[in-house]
C-alpha cells in the first residue's frame, strides 16, 4: 500500500532584530525553492518579511522568533511565531475605517498579507502566538 508523502517544511529561530527580516526573506526563497513549492516566492518573501518585521517591533524581549514554511498539496504556508499572546491587529478582515494613511511609511502591512495570502490567520502557542499566511500554486 502506497503511503501519501508527508508535507516538506523547514523550521528555523531567528534573532529578535531587524536583522531578521532580510534572513527570513532569503529563507523563505530557499525553502520554497528547495522543497519545490508551486507558491510565488517573490509574494512568500515579501509577505513573510511583514510579519517577522511585526513580530520584532511588537514584541519585548530577546526571544527568538521562529519560523515555519510548510509544503502545501495546494501551495505552501509560512507561519511566524513570536512570545506576545496578543492578537496582530484585525488579520482575518479589515476593521472599519482601518485604510493606512497614504502618507505614512507603516501600516500596510496587514493588508497586504489579506491581500496578497489566499487566508491568513493566527492562534495562540505556548509560548505567545503563530501569525500565518497561505499563498496557492502560481
Amino acid at each position: 500500500m502506497h503511503e501519501p508523502p508527508v508535507p516538506a517544511s523547514w523550521r528555523i529561530a531567528l534573532p529578535h532584530t531587524t536583522a531578521a527580516v532580510p534572513i527570513a526573506r532569503a529563507l523563505v526563497r530557499t525553502a520554497l525553492t528547495e522543497i519545490e513549492s508551486p507558491a510565488d516566492s517573490d509574494t512568500a518573501e515579501l509577505l513573510t518579511a511583514e510579519l517577522v518585521a511585526n513580530a520584532v517591533k511588537h514584541t519585548s524581549g530577546h526571544d527568538p522568533i521562529e519560523l515555519v514554511i510548510e509544503l502545501l498539496p495546494t501551495g505552501c504556508q509560512v507561519e511566524v511565531h513570536d512570545s506576545n499572546p496578543l492578537p496582530p491587529g484585525d488579520l482575518s478582515s479589515p476593521a472599519p475605517m482601518s485604510e493606512p494613511d497614504p502618507w505614512q511609511e507603516h501600516g500596510r502591512g496587514l493588508l497586504l498579507i489579506r491581500t496578497l495570502s489566499s487566508s491568513c490567520g493566527h492562534r495562540p502557542t505556548d509560548s505567545g502566538k503563530a501569525v500565518w499566511f497561505t499563498l496557492p500554486a502560481a
